[in-house]
This record gives C-alpha cells, structure tokens and sequence, in this order.
C-alpha cells in the first residue's frame, strides 16, 4: 500500500535547533528507504515564501502568493513510499531526521481508478 509521509517543520528553526538534522544524513537516510526497496518518490519543497496558492471561488480564479494558510509549521517536503501497512509506514516516518524537530504526517493514498 502507498503511503504519503508529509514533513513539516518551521522553516525559521529547521537549521539552528541542537537536534535538527544535516543534509547529509536527510540523504542517507532517504538512500536507505530507496535500498529498501520502499521508496517511490521523495523531493525537499523550497521555502513556504515560494509558495503561490490557487482557489476557485463562484467559478472565479484567485491567485496569491504565499501559502495556503499561516501556521507555526509548513510544508518542508515528503516521501512517498509503498508499505506493506500503517505500522510499517509508521516505522519509516519515523526514522525521517526532520521528525525530531518538527513533525511527519502519515497517510494512506487513496488509488484512482483512472
């Protein structure tokens, strides 16, 4: 099963917290879940600042820039991986070195019938 893992973090205290990870060991860990054979994607998102967010509103287009809403974390990056259920997902979100200084959200994919 398909399994997305949304990392958020505040981008201001991501770098300068004690516990925050390195580079380096975001992609060692990220080689690691590739080796096993349980990775399907992951990519690092660019600064929330980058951000421009799309609504459709009585059928009109509004576009700004920013994120969608303002919270105390955003968006960082994600992984997305195929589990053979939520416990093992969980086990792989868990190991996500930007879990120690924010959080990763675990959810199931729903599959399109396409």
């Amino acid at each position: 099963m398909k399994y997305l893992c949304l990392v958020y973090s505040d981008e201001r205290l991501l770098h300068s917290q004690p516990d925050s990870p390195k580079d380096t060991e975001c992609h060692t860990y990220a080689e690691a879940v590739q080796a096993s054979g349980r990775m399907l994607a992951a990519q690092a998102l660019e600064p929330v600042r980058s951000a421009t967010t799309v609504r459709v509103r009585n059928g009109k287009l509004s576009i700004t820039d920013g994120p969608f809403a303002e919270t105390k974390e955003q968006l960082a990056g994600f992984y997305l991986i195929d589990a053979k259920d939520l416990n093992e997902a969980l086990q792989v979100a868990g190991g996500i070195p930007a879990a120690r200084v924010g959080s990763v959200e675990v959810r199931p994919v729903r599959e399109l019938n396409l």
